[in-house]
This record gives structure tokens, C-alpha cells and sequence, in this order.
């Protein structure tokens, strides 16, 4: 696990050190070693940078940028299976000088060409320059669990871990995209491969970029997708069988996620999916795995479920009570941690357990992607159920239908706003084509109300495309199409963006056994009632874990962390509110339309203002803005 920078100048004008300053801030997501390597050919300057965070040999066997004849690579993650890559290497005469994963991919690369991604199980961000063939390769894992950011303008390309790498490099310019800027406000991310700056890109998960260098010339392209696994043909085995399989592929997926020479434990919420995560684990182990929870004075307290869990499994366990002020405190560091607009809330006690973590372990798991794949939340059922209510629409009426609906909307009075983004998420959801009916109610139920998007900008720009404009014609049901939808768009960019700048933090490593992409597939293949079971998801993954665990322990309604931030914001945090969603403080970014943004805040002060999200929404763009684009 690392920090990774770098660029190819085509123009020859960086100056000596960029590469150096680019890592500098990385500093925290590799403290224990850096490196870097730059070369002048006849195309281009070439630079790579690497922070350390020692997981696997720990010596200086394992620096990097690392060398093999004429490759050079820089790593940003852990290959789970490379001892098993290795063995298959030097049975083809290959031979190896260090016992890091980093040095099988040069191996690897060598030996297969860039196809030797398919033989990874790991989450990676893989940068390989070839000096041989004058080509720069930077692959990502399947799922998105590492981060990169590319910049692409005047004839030179950079890259990095994380936004503020780029920042130091002479020729970035902070010019935000008009068009990004409606999504954040949709939801509360910016979704890959759409970045908050012009010119700067997200790689997408199951991607890679690849740079000629001999041609300056620049293309991404898909090598996985859990859409095309959607799409095949359905398991035909019985349920007892899915569930031996799928067992087998959990145990193999959470043991490979053990695989460290630092001690690792496991994020414990005492809900089914980190406890199953545990459960297995423990059970085939005589040590006591470390488990770490926190609960909070107010919002949701998982403490005591944890608690229950830990001792049935008799974990070594640490629970910690946090303060409302503790909680506070993070908030001023979000925009320096997240450094683009980043609004999911729940990024505070990711940080503070990590913290707690952080004590005692370098690696932590973390039992994400279970809800996404095997349909846990609770949005599942609505959704089923609002679109089985769309669907019993007479086709020949649809028209009619969205023409009433978008005439009820325009009537509703503008201080029923809610009822007036009901009404037009009907009109617009209303399709013959079920698939862009489903789609389109999927999307409308996570973007903000349209009265809100239209009052609150100055300019309206057109969004750019996203996840759920894409060709659903082969899945059999909608709700396959949401879970692959949540999949390549929720997941990638709310919960993993969240867990690896938290993790990363305070400088461990979290990895996520879930995200396996063996399991991805085998889920995205199984009978939809395998998964989700009338109004219950997660059907089969339940059952397995009440192999492990007694049902009462685990089985009980789904809270997640929960905090009460707007709480907080006309209490104790109203300072917040009143420093960066005042007159002078919206204005500056000439964005806003500052009239209205002051009249949401007045009547979220007033208790009045039923969209609160918008509020957490704001207030974040505005921390970052100040943090990042203010001039010195």
C-alpha cells in the first residue's frame, strides 16, 4: 500500500524536483519509504514516484520504483495471490530477488504482456513503463478499491493516488468542470470517470490507460465489467450448492486478505457482513483476531451488537465511546483528506476507527461490497416495489400518464418541493421500455430534487453521462440492473473513496475481502432469488452466516453510521454554517445563486428545510473550496 505520482512531459519543461514535491503529500499513505525515478528519452521526460507503506517484505528488497530489465514499475495496493503467480513464474525459469507482490507483476508483465491482469486477485493501482517499447500502461483493480487521477493537457500527462499529487506539478491548472459540478449535487460524489477539474479524469475500475509515447497518444479501455457477468447465463445448480460454492469462495477471498507480514484486524459493526467476515475468519485461527468498533453519544451506537459478536467469537476486541465533540473535530479535516467534494457523512467514524485501528494494527479489513452484491439495502425493496407500480401501467397510456404527472408538478406550489420532485420523477421515470424505466427511476431517486438544481446555480450545465445511461437490454430483471448500477457507481466512488482516504489517514491499510472479484461474478450469476428472497436481501449470504454465528445475534434491521450532523450544525457546529454559506463566502465562487443558498440556510436554521442533505452537500463544496481554490 502506497502513495504513487508521476508524468510524462512531452515538452520537456517540468523542472528538477516536481516529482519529489508531487509525493511529498502522499506522505501519510506511505511513511515508511520513498522513491523516485525520472529519464530523459527521445520522447518525452518520464517520472515515477512511490510513497511506502511496508506490508509485504519489509526490507529494502521491497522499494520502489522497481526495476527488471527494462521495466520500471510503481504500486499502489496488494496482489493477495502472487505467491501462487510466482511458483508459476519460475517454473518458466523466472527468478526473483525480493518476496514482494511488486516484483511478480514486473515478472509478470514481462511474461504475459498486459494480460497478466486477469491472473490478479488484489486491489492495485499498477503503473509500467516499458523503455523497450516506449509505452506507459497504468492498470486498475476491477472493483476500484485504489484511487487515480490523471491530468491530460498541452502535451503532458500526470498522475497520482490522490488529487493533491497533481496540485504540485507546475503545469496543473484548478479550473473546475461546469459540468461535474451537478453531479456532486446529485450525489454527493463525483462519479469516474468525471473528476470536479477540467481536463483531470478518474480512472474507471476494470480499466487501463495506456501512453505511446512515440505517438503522445492516450486511450483507457475496459478490460472487466460486472455488467457482462449480468449478462451470461444463470447458474443452473441448486441452492444448497450455491451456497457450498459461494462458502468456499468467501473463505478463500477473506483468508487472502490475512496475507501480511504486519498485524492485521477487522472493522467489526456487528451487522451480517462484517461479522461473517470475522466469523470465518476466527474459526479457522487459534489466535484472536483484533476487531475494532466505535460507537458515539448519539446516531447510532453499533457498540453493543459488536460487543455480542466479539465475545460469542472470543476476538480480541477494542470498543470505543466517542464523543459528539471527538466526531466534531474530524470535520475541519475532511477537505484536506477527501481533496474533491466529498459529502458522505459517514466519513467521520470511518476515520475515527481507523484512528483507533491504527494502534495496534497496519492492516485492516473491512467488510464492504456485501450489500451491493448480494441486495442488502432496504432502497432494494422500494425500488421493486415503485417500479412493479410503474409497470402495471397500461403501455398505451404512458404518454398521458407522464403528461399529467408533469402538469401536477408545475402546479404544485414551490414551497411543496418534495411533492413536486415526486411527481416529475414519475413523469420522467414513465417509459414503455422497461429497462429505461427502471433506469431512469434508479437515477431520479438519487439526484436532488430538479427545483433545487435549477434554483441553486447560477448557470444550469448538462451533467455529464453517467453510469445510468448505459445499455441494459441484457439483464433479465431491473433489479440485477440497480445492483450493477450501485456496483460500478456507489461503490467505487462513495464507499471505497471513503474507506481509502480514511484508512490511508492515518497510514493503514484497509482492504476489503467482499470486493473479491470471484465473488462479484459468482453473485452476478446466480438466481436472483438466491439473493434477494420476496422483501429480504442478502438471502444467501445470511444463511452462511448463520453456519457461523446464532441468528439473534445478527439478525436485526440494518442501521449503518449515522451521525447527527445537522444536529450539530444548529448547535454546537453552527459556526460552520455561518463561515462558509454566508454572503461573502458564496459569492466568491460565482457559482451559486447566493439569494437562494441564504434562503435554505435560514430555514434549515428555522428547522423548515426538509432536504437536508443539500445542506451537509453545500457546506462541504464550500470547505473545499475554501481549502483548495482560494488564492494565496
Amino acid at each position: 500500500m502506497c502513495g504513487i505520482a508521476g508524468y510524462i512531459d512531452f515538452r520537456k519543461r517540468t523542472p528538477v524536483g516536481t516529482i519529489d514535491r508531487m509525493i511529498r503529500p502522499l506522505g501519510y499513505r506511505g511513511p515508511d519509504d520513498r522513491g523516485i525515478h525520472c529519464l530523459d528519452n527521445r520522447y518525452a521526460t518520464v517520472a515515477l514516484g512511490q510513497t511506502r507503506l511496508a506490508i509485504l517484505d519489509l526490507t529494502a528488497a521491497g522499494h520502489q520504483p522497481m526495476h527488471y530489465k527494462n521495466l520500471v514499475t510503481v504500486m499502489n495496493g496488494e496482489i493477495y495471490n502472487f505467491r501462487e503467480i510466482r511458483q508459476e513464474l519460475e517454473s518458466y525459469g523466472h527468478r526473483f530477488v525480493s518476496h514482494s507482490d511488486t516484483e511478480v507483476i514486473l515478472h509478470a508483465y514481462d511474461y504475459w504482456g498486459k494480460d497478466f491482469v486477469h491472473r490478479l486477485i488484489g486491489m492495485f493501482v499498477i503503473v509500467i513503463y516499458s523503455q523497450d517499447e516506449e509505452r506507459l500502461l497504468i492498470l486498475r483493480d476491477r472493483a476500484g478499491v485504489k484511487p487515480l487521477y490523471y491530468y491530460w493537457k498541452h502535451d503532458c500527462l500526470m498522475f497520482g493516488s490522490e488529487l493533491k499529487a497533481l496540485f504540485m506539478h507546475p503545469a496543473f491548472q484548478k479550473k473546475l468542470d461546469p459540468a461535474a459540478l451537478p453531479l456532486y449535487f446529485d450525489f454527493g460524489y463525483i462519479p469516474a470517470p468525471w473528476s470536479i477539474f477540467q481536463d483531470t479524469r478518474k480512472l474507471d475500475s476494470g480499466s487501463y490507460l495506456a501512453v505511446d509515447l512515440k505517438e503522445r497518444s492516450l486511450s483507457t479501455n475496459r478490460y472487466w465489467s460486472i455488467h457482462s457477468f449480468y449478462g451470461r447465463k444463470r447458474f443452473a445448480f441448486g441452492y444448497p450448492e450455491a451456497r457450498e460454492q459461494l462458502q468456499s469462495l468467501l473463505s478463500s477471498a477473506f483468508n487472502y486478505r490475512m496475507v501480511s507480514d504486519v498485524p492485521v484486524g477487522v472493522f467489526l459493526s456487528g451487522g451480517y457482513d462484517s461479522s461473517l467476515v470475522t466469523a470465518m475468519l476466527q474459526a479457522e485461527r487459534t489466535d484472536r483476531l483484533k476487531t475494532f468498533t466505535i460507537g458515539f453519544e448519539g446516531g447510532n451506537n453499533e457498540m453493543p451488537f459488536a460487543g455480542k459478536i466479539a465475545r460469542f467469537l472470543q476476538t480480541d476486541h477494542t470498543a470505543y465511546l466517542c464523543t459528539s465533540r471527538e466526531a466534531q473535530q474530524i470535520i475541519p479535516d475532511l477537505p484536506y483528506i477527501y481533496d474533491e467534494p466529498f459529502a458522505d457523512s459517514s466519513a467521520i467514524p470511518t476515520i475515527l476507527v481507523s484512528r483507533i485501528a491504527g494502534k495496534d494494527v497496519k492492516v485492516a479489513l473491512s467488510a464492504d461490497a456485501g450489500d451491493e452484491l448480494f441486495a442488502g439495502y432496504t432502497s432494494y425493496a422500494t425500488f421493486t416495489r415503485n417500479l412493479r407500480l410503474l409497470e402495471k401501467l397500461p403501455v398505451q397510456s404512458h404518454f398521458m400518464m407522464r403528461e399529467m404527472m408533469s402538469l401536477l408538478a408545475y402546479l404544485t406550489p414551490a414551497g411543496q418541493s418534495q411533492i413536486k420532485h415526486k411527481l416529475l420523477s414519475v413523469s420522467r421515470a414513465i417509459h414503455a421500455d422497461r429497462t429505461i424505466q427502471a433506469g431512469r427511476l434508479r437515477q431520479l431517486s438519487a439526484q436532488i430534487p430538479v427545483y433545487f438544481r435549477k434554483r441553486i446555480f447560477r448557470q444550469m450545465t448538462v451533467p455529464h453521462d453517467t453510469g445510468y445511461t448505459l445499455d441494459f437490454s441484457s439483464f433479465d430483471n431491473t433489479l440485477d440492473m440497480a445492483l450493477a448500477i450501485d456496483y460500478d457507481m456507489y461503490l467505487q466512488n462513495d464507499i471505497f473513496t471513503k474507506v481509502d482516504r480514511a484508512t490511508m489517514s492515518v497510514s493503514i491499510e484497509g482492504r476489503e475481502p467482499l470486493a473479491d472479484h470471484r465473488i462479484a461474478e459468482f453473485a452476478a450469476q446466480l438466481p436472483l432469488e438466491y439473493r434477494f428472497n420476496s422483501q429480504t436481501g442478502k438471502r444467501i449470504l445470511k444463511d452462511i452466516a448463520h453456519d457461523y454465528l446464532p441468528r439473534e445475534l445478527v439478525d436485526r434491521p440494518k442501521t449503518g453510521f449515522s451521525l447527527p450532523v445537522y444536529q450539530w450544525l444548529n448547535g454546537d457546529l453552527a459556526h460552520l454554517l455561518d463561515t462558509y454559506l454566508n454572503r461573502r463566502a458564496i459569492d466568491e465562487s460565482k457559482l451559486f445563486q447566493t439569494d437562494h443558498i441564504l434562503h435554505i440556510v435560514d430555514r434549515f436554521k428555522r428547522n423548515k428545510f426538509y432536504y437536508k442533505p443539500l445542506i451537509w452537500k453545500l457546506l462541504m463544496f464550500q470547505m473545499w473550496y475554501s481549502r483548495w481554490m482560494k488564492k494565496d
